[in-house]
């Protein structure tokens, strides 16, 4: 029980490591990158649709994005799913292909995405905490009901504290390499 406790602790604070990557993927550096529009909807036939599931996204060069909608009719609804988005970006159209120029960022926005960054980067420590709060919360509720000794609570607790320390440098590595690539000009 203990055991079972201790794995889905670990897998709950792999995967608050994991979605603060991805939430960090779709920041703006100074660098072109897919990841930047992939999260976009589009407005498919009635329905949204992940921009990725109707056009094809490239890096053109260090940037610049290139979106090449896989039917003709697209153009407009990628075009205005991209206006409509909160990257502050302007389209260009000529014909079928969609580019976005990424301007350099100043050295204000940089300051301000930073802090972004450091404020995901703790609301992901939160949730590890949490997490180690309920596994903690699970291990003392087996004491109570008489299904571990006390000795295996205070080893658990140990270990979960480990975890927890382990998801949290996790973190600070992620947070720390975004704001490296944040502030490379």
């Amino acid at each position: 029980m203990l055991n079972d406790i201790k794995k889905d602790a670990t897998a709950r604070m792999h995967k608050s490591v994991e979605a603060l990557r991805q939430e960090l993927a779709k920041l703006r550096t100074g660098r072109a990158s897919t990841a930047l529009v992939e999260h976009l909807k589009v407005n498919y036939y009635g329905s949204e649709m992940p921009l990725n599931q109707v056009a094809s996204v490239t890096v053109t060069d260090a940037r610049t994005l290139t979106i090449t909608p896989w039917e003709k009719n697209m153009v407009a609804a990628v075009e205005k799913a991209i206006l409509a988005s909160d990257l502050g970006l302007t389209p260009n159209t000529a014909g079928t292909t969609i580019r976005i120029n990424l301007p350099p960022l100043t050295e204000e926005r940089r300051r301000e995405l930073t802090k972004h960054v450091h404020h995901e980067g703790e609301n992901a420590k939160i949730a590890i905490r949490n997490i180690r709060r309920d596994a903690n919360h699970h291990v003392k509720e087996l004491l109570k009901d008489r299904k571990v000794t006390e000795d295996e609570v205070r080893r658990s607790e140990e270990e979960i504290q480990k975890l927890t320390d382990k998801a949290i440098k996790d973190v600070d590595e992620v947070v720390k390499a975004k704001e490296q690539e944040l502030m490379a000009v």
